[in-house]
Formats: C-alpha cells, sequence, structure tokens
C-alpha cells in the first residue's frame, strides 16, 4: 500500500521508510513558530526545561501579530518577552513593529517555509502553509517550547481525507467559497484530527492566495493539516519567495484514505456562514433574501488579507460610498502587501469609500483590538472564525465571507451578493 503526500513528509522527518495511520512518531521540525499570545507561555515552560539553548538560530520565528501595535501595558510587555528571548538566544527571526505582518502571511512571503517542510506554530491556523505542500499544523505552548530546544515533537500520523473538486467556478466564487462550503458539507468536527487534501482540476487552477485560504480554515473543519500537492503555480511562488530548497512529495496511486470526497464546484455560489459556526453555511442568494442589517466589515487577516483579497474588495468598491450606518476596517496582512495596495490605488479607494485603511494586525479577527464589536452589533468579516464573542460582546454576530461579498454588504448595508451593487 503506497502512502499520501502527509504520511510521506512525516516519514522523511522521522527518519523512517514508511508510516501508517495511528502510529506515533517523532519527527526532526523545519519551522517553530510562535506569537505574542503563545511564545509567553513556551518561552517560560523553556526556562523550566532548564534548556541551555535553542535548537537553531535560524529555525524559529517569533511573530508578534495578534496585538501589535501594543494596544495596552500589558500586550506591550508580551513582546518585550519575545523580544529579549530572541536576543538572548540570537534568534534570528524575531519580526518588530514596521517589519512585522500577520504570521501566516508574513513567513511563506519571508520564504522561511517551503514544499516538504514540517512546521508547527502555537497557533491553530499554522494549517496554512500546506498550500505549499508542507506538513504544518498547531500545537499547544509547552509543545512549542519542547520544539524549541529539541528540534522534534510527536505526532500521531494523521488519516487522510481526500477532497476532489471539479467543474467550473462560478462568478465572484474563491477559494473561501470552496473551504466554506466544504465545512458546511462535514461540520466542524467532519475532517477530526485529519489531514485534508485538496485534490482536483479547480484546485489545480487557483493561484496561491486561494490554496492558502483553505488550508487557513482545514482547522475549522476539524483538521489536523490542510495539504495541496506541488505544481507550477506553487513553484512560480516558491521561486520568488524561497529562500531554501525544497522536497516536492505526492501521494501514490494506491495511498489508502479514510474518506474521499467529489464535489462539483458548479453548484456552488458564493457562501456566507451564519452565526455561531463556521459550518453554518448558507448560499448568497438564500441570505441575501433576509436583509440582514450589518453594523460593520472587517476585510483581512491570515485567511483574507492577501494582495489578491484587497483587489477583490477594491474591484466591488470602487466609486461607492459605504452605507451611513455600517464602518468599515480594512487590514493588509503584511508591509509588502500594505504598500502594495498603496501604490495599485487600492488603499484610496477604500478611503475614498469611507472605510478605515489601517496596519498589519490580527487584532479585528480575534476581538483584540481594533474593530471590536459591542452588544447587539452585527459584522460581516474574511475570517476564519464567528464563535461567540469571536470579535466582541458575547452577543453580538459574526457573518463569514469572501472579500467581494464582504465589499458588497458595506455598500449596500446588508448582506449581499456583488452583482447587487456591480
Amino acid at each position: 500500500m503506497g502512502m499520501t503526500i502527509t504520511e510521506k513528509i512525516l516519514a522523511a522527518h522521522a527518519g523512517k521508510d514508511k508510516v501508517k495511520p495511528g502510529e506515533i512518531i517523532t519527527a526532526k521540525i523545519d519551522l517553530a513558530l510562535g506569537n505574542d499570545i503563545t511564545a509567553p507561555i513556551a518561552i517560560d515552560q523553556f526556562k523550566k526545561l532548564g534548556a541551555k539553548d535553542v535548537f537553531d538560530k535560524e529555525k524559529i520565528a517569533l511573530v508578534p501579530d495578534h496585538f501589535t501595535p501594543a494596544k495596552d501595558i500589558k500586550s506591550a510587555m508580551q513582546v518585550k518577552k519575545l523580544r529579549d528571548f530572541a536576543k538572548e538566544y540570537g534568534i534570528k527571526y524575531f519580526f518588530e513593529i514596521g517589519r512585522v505582518g500577520i504570521e501566516h502571511v508574513l513567513l511563506p512571503d519571508e520564504g522561511l517555509v517551503v514544499a516538504g517542510d514540517v512546521v508547527i506554530g502555537a497557533d491553530s491556523h499554522t494549517c496554512t502553509y500546506g498550500a505549499l505542500g508542507a506538513f504544518s499544523t498547531g500545537v499547544g505552548s509547552t509543545d512549542l517550547a519542547a520544539a524549541m530546544a529539541t528540534g522534534e515533537i510527536w505526532f500521531k500520523v494523521p488519516e487522510t481525507i481526500k477532497f476532489i473538486y471539479k467543474g467550473k467556478k462560478n462568478k465572484w466564487v474563491y477559494g473561501k467559497d470552496l473551504i466554506l462550503y466544504t465545512i458546511g458539507m462535514i461540520g466542524v468536527d467532519g475532517a477530526l484530527y485529519k489531514a485534508m487534501e485538496f485534490d482536483g482540476e479547480v484546485i489545480e487552477s487557483l493561484p496561491m492566495a486561494e490554496r492558502f485560504t483553505m488550508c487557513n480554515m482545514a482547522i475549522e473543519a476539524g483538521g489536523k493539516s490542510g495539504i495541496i500537492k506541488v505544481d507550477d503555480i506553487t513553484r512560480e511562488y516558491l521561486k520568488q519567495h524561497a529562500k531554501k530548497p525544497w522536497v516536492e512529495y505526492y501521494s501514490d496511486e494506491d495511498a489508502e484514505y479514510y474518506k474521499v470526497y467529489e464535489i462539483d464546484v458548479s453548484n456552488i455560489e458564493p457562501q456566507v456562514a451564519k452565526p455561531h459556526l463556521p459550518e453554518n453555511t448558507v448560499g448568497i442568494s438564500e441570505i441575501e433574501k433576509e436583509k440582514i442589517r450589518i453594523d460593520q466589515v472587517y476585510i483581512g487577516s491570515c485567511t483574507n488579507g492577501r494582495i489578491e483579497d484587497l483587489r477583490i474588495a477594491a474591484e466591488v468598491m470602487k466609486g461607492k460610498k459605504i452605507a451611513d450606518h455600517v464602518r468599515v476596517i480594512i487590514t493588509p496582512a503584511t508591509p509588502e502587501i500594505q504598500k502594495q495596495a498603496i501604490e495599485e490605488g487600492l488603499a484610496d479607494i477604500f478611503i475614498e469609500s469611507g472605510a478605515v485603511f489601517g496596519v498589519p494586525t490580527c487584532g479585528a479577527c480575534l476581538g483584540g483590538h481594533f474593530g471590536i464589536l459591542a452588544k447587539g452589533e452585527r459584522a460581516i468579516s474574511t475570517t476564519n472564525r464567528n464563535f461567540v464573542g469571536r470579535m466582541g460582546h458575547p452577543e453580538s454576530e459574526v457573518y463569514l465571507s469572501n472579500p467581494a461579498v464582504a465589499a458588497a454588504s458595506a455598500i449596500v448595508g446588508y448582506i449581499a451578493s456583488p452583482d447587487s451593487v456591480m
């Protein structure tokens, strides 16, 4: 019996010829990630271990992106702990304000993650990097501490579910809609501790930005990871960004899968996830009839904060004004994307429409700072989670969508299709 991409990567990093689902292995890691929420805990645990040094000064990334620019004294102290630790141990990749971006966009764009890598991060959306053909997954802060000391981590090899997307995408349908539809189909625990392998002619035609989005949200179906095989689109991205060689792995024809789903995307329209779970998905034509009034629109995050996402939003918003009762917050994912959005005139479009164009941060996504929702308020967001209280008050509501739907909703004032304003 052959192996899947995931099994091959884990076998190689465990020094084995073959691994099988359910097997417990110890694997070497290529990158360990912590942010300003999770890394301080890991640093404390690292000290308690009595470790004399980190395993590799160039294989650890500390990215203070959640409460930065620091919103208060406590968040400033959290970042200081990262800064001091990086200096003490000579860690190369500590990203200071002005250079920091949202971790799951920043690290691949900086070339620190490549195909064939094993990447762990003390953040659940570390699964994003599977879009490059890497095995990447979130871990706890204690596991991160041990990995920073030893360069290794244990895994139970996950079973793999394969999703094959066929057909032709409809207008205004993006990777965000494909993954929301998939989560709606299988549920938030439908891929619990499984590797989600995305394949098919539709995936092969997706740009990297949309592939990152799909893998980013694998965790919202309970997935251990998301992964897409390397092709010419991946290679072109890696050629532009990679700072090290990469290794390409492909699933064998006789690889064994836990399940295989075939999805005809011609039946998929733009999706919206209603509160309070990403699985509560409906098509835009259905929810638009409800005329759901919104108070806030947020476009950004590790899910949809890339330049491609901003271009989509700008296309819809150009020459239009946002509804009087709506506030719109747009944040690019990295300084480079921010610069590019300014150079392309996207920032002007947003500001002229009445939106705020902010700095790279995770703040609004998790209700940390920037755009906190008050009691009874309702937002539509391009982020990945809409749990109770996710963006503010526990009695607020968050709806998830792609950037085009979010932008159109900002103009109309209720959840609406882009066709309603174009």
